[in-house]
């Protein structure tokens, strides 16, 4: 069995994301030009959160998306058959602030592919990039705007997030040996 370590239990999980919103709020002005747009697995759960904490310090509700990457991956080749999860993005993305939400930045190609699915829902007038955990290993030069936790990690290693909205019995990251 591969040796796990937690690196962030939930009440630090819980304080990571405090943090990146109170960051998102601090860099973005116009508070009703921001929506936010999680990745499944893992970043839709953790834009949920955010968009709580930010409607607090805003005073307002925060536009929430789900924009599913899969189909607009390029390594589709690579993968025996890609798991497709819903995409719902009930707000108009033209002219607005979109923060993505993931919940591990690696190589960069998630982001990549989550920025050229947007453009098929309109033109945001910017977008930026939210991690709970960045791990490295960048094959894009693509790098977060707002970071609960900088992890650096071998290849070998692999990074998940446990979150009860999934189903686990509590929040944490879980870093692994393959």
């Amino acid at each position: 069995m591969p040796e796990a370590t937690v690196i962030l239990d939930a009440l630090a999980i819980q304080r990571a994301i405090t943090r990146i919103a109170h960051e998102i709020a601090e860099r973005n002005e116009r508070s009703t030009e921001v929506a936010l747009v999680g990745i499944p697995v893992g970043g839709d759960h953790l834009a949920a959160r955010l968009a709580k904490i930010l409607a607090s310090i805003w005073n307002h509700a925060v536009p929430v998306g789900i924009l599913d990457t899969a189909m607009h991956r390029d390594d589709l080749d690579h993968r025996v058959a890609p798991t497709v999860h819903p995409t719902d993005i009930p707000f108009d993305v033209n002219g607005k602030t979109i923060v993505l939400v993931d919940d591990v930045l690696f190589s960069g190609r998630t982001t990549r592919a989550a920025m050229d699915a947007l453009n098929d829902f309109g033109r945001p007038k910017k977008i930026q990039l939210a991690v709970l955990v960045d791990r490295g290993h960048r094959e894009l030069p693509i790098k977060a705007d707002f970071i609960g936790k900088n992890v650096p990690t071998s290849l070998d290693e692999k990074i998940s997030l446990q979150l009860t909205e999934a189903g686990a019995t509590k929040d944490e990251v879980i870093l692994k040996k393959k």
